[in-house]
C-alpha cells in the first residue's frame, strides 16, 4: 500500500479554475499587484499554473458590497487538493476581492479548457 502511494504521487495533482472579482476602484497595478499575489501563493503551494485570463470590468449581477461592477480574473491550474484552502483564506483576507469561487475540474472540463484556448489562439493567429 506504502509503494503504490509513493509511485502515484505525480497523479495527486488535480485541475482547478478559481474566478475572482476584485473591486472596481483598483487602478491597473493594483490590479497586478493582486493577480501577482495569488499567483504567487499558488506557486508557493506547488501549484502549476496553465492559463490566466483577465476577463476586465464587467457589470455584476446585482449589487456586492454597494458595488455594481468590478474585475474579472481567471487562472487555471494544477495544484493538490490542500493549497485550496490556503488560497481561499487568503482571499477571505484581502479586501480587495468581493467574490470568488474555485472549483475542480473533471477530465471533460479540462479537455474543453485546452480546446476552447487552441480556437482563441487560432483566431488571434487568423
Amino acid at each position: 500500500m506504502r509503494l503504490i502511494s509513493n509511485l502515484n504521487i505525480k497523479n495527486m495533482m488535480n485541475n482547478y479554475e478559481t474566478v475572482f472579482i476584485t473591486t472596481p476602484v483598483l487602478s491597473e497595478n493594483q490590479m497586478k499587484e493582486t493577480v501577482e499575489k495569488f499567483v504567487g501563493i499558488l506557486k508557493e503551494g506547488g501549484a502549476k499554473i496553465v492559463h490566466e485570463e483577465d476577463w476586465g470590468l464587467k457589470k455584476l449581477a446585482y449589487p456586492i458590497q454597494k458595488k455594481s461592477t468590478g474585475f474579472y480574473y481567471l487562472i487555471e491550474f494544477e495544484a493538490e487538493g490542500n493549497v485550496i484552502q490556503k488560497l481561499e483564506t487568503e482571499y477571505r483576507r484581502d479586501e480587495k476581492i468581493i467574490r470568488f469561487l474555485t472549483f475542480k475540474n473533471d477530465k471533460f472540463a479540462v479537455a474543453y479548457s485546452v480546446k476552447k484556448r487552441s480556437k482563441k489562439e487560432t483566431k488571434k493567429e487568423e
